[in-house]
């Protein structure tokens, strides 16, 4: 290890934005809470995450020393002391076409995110000066610089074009300018006072189920994990521009330390070689129903009626030992093995340690 990054970081708080892989219960507040069986492994209720346990970003979280963090949006039983989260399932980075509930994807997307957390820093330090119960669920003044800023969006960007019957080469066209508007967020959000950012790339799309069934790949489409080649291929080309924006941001934005974390390559290992890691089925969902994927005919949680008799959409009886918990998002076995991945700093740009991540590289040639 470097000896510039031989102290480990002291963060009081995280503030998370992102989509439905780090949200902790804003869309399920603001519109349905998640039903059971979600949230069933760890928390043995719905909590409002898309999992049947906890997400990569409570195990960064509980890593560092600190809370689960409250999302932004949840008004119950919030505390947001250690930061807070502004994640929402569904959500975009550009604007989304059609939102819930007449369409499929969040209106708070990461425009909204933004002023949602520029809203959180002003509104909580008025509150912090009144005291009281509400101050003392505030974070402090000199957190929000000293916080660190973790960031995972963007699949849905992608899924949007999908559903919108657009050609793979259509959606990578779209590509430069949704990480254009990735990159002034985080300027946006440096403007705040922000200086350590953990940002991930997008994951495998092409391994989930949703995309299987709603976009039937051709069989000679599928690679050696059983994967869909051309979907997998847009998310590597978002990927792609996505580290050349940050390695831009690095020059744009000195006095940052911007971490890019190959979340992707992490997630592709487990349908590579699953039994190395101890899953079977990994292409199959785990809370689902219909066909080769057991995805398709009905949502999980959901009561259905299959040739005139109702059945509730239930987990599989094991779901340790599955990657895919509903066609879209991982089980907490695969959220804690890409955790244990990641935070070592082996899939990271620099290659440095979560609890380093406040160090900025040495080295100020950039990788292209």
């Amino acid at each position: 290890m470097p000896s510039y990054a031989s102290k480990e970081c002291d963060f009081p708080a995280i503030f998370n934005l992102g989509d439905s892989n780090s949200d902790t219960g804003a869309l399920a507040a603001a519109f349905n809470w998640t039903p059971p069986p979600y949230g069933e492994t760890f928390f043995h209720k719905p909590v409002g995450r898309f999992s049947d346990g906890r997400l990569i970003i409570d195990f960064i979280a509980r890593s560092l020393g600190l809370p689960f963090l409250s999302a932004y949006l949840n008004s119950l039983g919030t505390n947001f002391t250690n930061g807070a989260n502004f994640a929402s399932a569904a959500a975009t980075i550009g604007p989304p076409e059609y939102i819930i509930p007449v369409g499929g994807f969040s209106p708070f997307y990461l425009d909204v995110q933004y002023w949602q957390l520029k809203q959180f820093i002003y509104r909580s330090q008025i509150l912090k000066k009144q005291g009281g119960v509400y101050g003392d669920l505030m974070p402090m003044k000199e957190y929000f610089s000293k916080a660190l800023y973790t960031m995972d969006i963007g699949q849905n960007d992608l899924g949007q074009g999908f559903s919108s019957n657009r050609s793979i080469e259509e959606v990578n066209a779209s590509v430069p300018d949704i990480v254009n508007s990735f990159s002034t967020h985080v300027k946006n959000i440096y403007g705040l006072g922000a200086r350590t950012f953990w940002i991930h790339n997008t994951g495998p799309i092409g391994c989930l189920a949703y995309i299987f069934v709603n976009f039937p790949p051709n069989a000679d489409q599928m690679d050696s994990a059983g994967c869909a080649k051309p979907y997998n291929e847009v998310a590597q080309y978002f990927n792609y521009k996505l580290k050349k924006a940050i390695v831009q941001l690095r020059k744009d934005l000195p006095l940052a330390a911007l971490t890019y974390v190959d979340i992707y390559s992490a997630k592709y290992s487990l349908f590579l070689e699953p039994e190395k890691y101890g899953f079977e089925l990994p292409l199959v969902t785990c809370c689902g129903l219909g066909g080769e994927y057991n995805y398709g005919n009905g949502d999980c949680g959901t009561t259905v009626t299959v040739n005139g008799s109702q059945i509730f959409i239930g987990a599989c009886k094991n779901p340790s030992t599955r990657i895919v918990w509903d066609g879209i998002h991982y089980t907490e076995a695969a959220n804690k093995i890409i955790f244990d991945k990641i935070s070592t700093g082996a899939f990271s740009d620099p290659p440095i340690p979560l609890k380093m991540a406040c160090h900025s590289s040495p080295d100020k040639k950039q990788i292209d």
